[in-house]
């Protein structure tokens, strides 16, 4: 039930922690809570149901003093080199640059903000699988987006100097 989530989980974690270790232990800790608390699952939404958990877990061990506050950078590696799927080198480099330009405006948002935006469109959740995560009403996951759009709109326009 839970393993085809385990991507889900880790994109959640890893921006949430922003270290892959973290994300790591994050995950697992999550994983044994999700079998331990397995009675307390209905059978509809796993994905939402996990997440949540994953999301629960990172604030509880922010809350306990275990993981750190927003001190580590994203820092995903570039993968290797294929012409065939990635193109020419001038190419590759312009979507890095993009890619890292939109990671480091994203780590410079709120947490809130940041949170319902990697689950909407990074991860492709629903209003409602997000409110049920992060235990918000859905008009405010809508006002979260919409906000945390401008704002991350703004951090990139910043980056790149256009007014």
């Amino acid at each position: 039930m839970a393993l085809p989530h385990l991507d889900s989980a880790y994109k959640l974690a890893r921006w949430l922690t922003r270290n892959d270790q973290d994300a790591q232990d994050l995950v697992q800790t999550a994983f044994l809570r999700a079998y331990r608390f397995m009675d307390g699952y209905h059978g509809d939404g796993a994905r939402a149901w996990l997440l949540t958990i994953v999301r629960n877990t990172y604030y509880t061990s922010l809350r306990d003093g275990r993981a750190e506050h927003d001190d580590i950078g994203f820092d995903e590696e570039v993968h290797g080199y294929d012409e065939e799927r990635c193109g020419n080198p001038e190419e590759i480099l312009a979507r890095a640059d993009a890619k890292d330009a939109v990671d480091h405006a994203l780590q410079a948002l709120p947490r809130p903000f940041r949170e319902v935006l990697v689950l909407k469109e990074i991860d492709d959740l629903s209003y409602k699988e997000i409110a049920d995560i992060v235990g918000i009403p859905i008009g405010t996951v809508m006002s979260r987006l919409a906000r945390g759009r401008k704002l991350l709109l703004a951090c990139l326009k910043q980056a790149t100097g256009e007014n």
